[in-house]
């Protein structure tokens, strides 16, 4: 048995399997982007989140070095996943992504890393499988879909970023969209079955455009989280 992005739930510790849980079955996931919440309101926010319909979180981890901004480590997302009950989707937006990953391992349940960053990308998505943890691969918008090639057969997650990373806000890039078809034909072609992520400005108007071309997991901050009726507006971006 494997869990919705291929990882083998088999393996994973027992410990793991009863404390986080496995990453969902959804076809479409929506992943709301903590970076956009009430910092100075965390647990409540989470439960907000999820209340509205929340499939996994998306926490950004910003080091000043690989995006010109610091967000937050790991003790915040510890606290993030002490107030969750959906898994928890950690992105390093950071330079030496080999080196920091192991301090998020305990709450993760999915951990992205730059194909851009300063590592042996391999080394560093085995690394994370050994850990007991599903990987993701990002690429930035100005990085060829071609750099991402080689480790198609090593992830259980594509991210697309739409936006350059960094801020949250940013309004979506579709300049970006060919990349994510190029996922979909890679993946059909290869015969995988991870997921496809897109990340930055996605809304109810964006949302489709990225569907359409075979995102299956949307990360949504501002859109979500700034609006009145966060349900409401999460349904818009599944496309309800």
């Amino acid at each position: 048995m494997t869990c919705s992005i291929g990882f083998p739930i088999s393996i994973l510790p027992a410990k793991l399997r009863e404390n986080r849980p496995p990453m969902p079955v959804n076809p479409l996931v929506v992943a709301p982007s903590i970076l956009a919440c009430n910092f100075g309101n965390l647990a409540e926010e989470v439960r907000r989140a999820e209340a509205a319909g929340a499939d996994w979180l998306h926490l950004d981890v910003m080091d000043g070095h690989f995006v010109d901004n610091i967000s937050f480590g790991p003790a915040f997302v510890d606290f993030v996943a002490k107030a969750a009950t959906v898994p928890l989707d950690v992105h390093l937006m950071v330079e030496r992504p080999d080196h920091y990953f192991p301090r998020f391992v305990k709450s993760a349940a999915n951990i992205t890393v730059h194909v851009e960053a300063q590592h042996d990308v391999s080394k560093t998505l085995a690394a994370i499988r050994a850990a007991s943890r599903t990987c993701g691969l990002s690429l930035r918008p100005a990085t060829p879909f071609e750099a991402v090639v080689p480790f198609l057969d090593q992830i259980d997650l594509l991210l697309v970023m739409t936006v350059v990373p960094g801020f949250g806000g940013q309004p979506f890039m579709p300049e970006t969209l060919p990349k994510v078809q190029a996922a979909r034909e890679a993946r059909d072609r290869l015969g995988r079955d991870f997921r496809i992520e897109v990340d930055g400005g996605i809304t109810d108007k964006t949302a489709p455009l990225a569907r359409e071309q075979g995102a299956d997991t949307l990360v949504a901050g501002t859109s979500v989280f700034g609006a009145p009726d966060m349900a409401a507006a999460m349904r818009k971006v599944r496309g309800q």
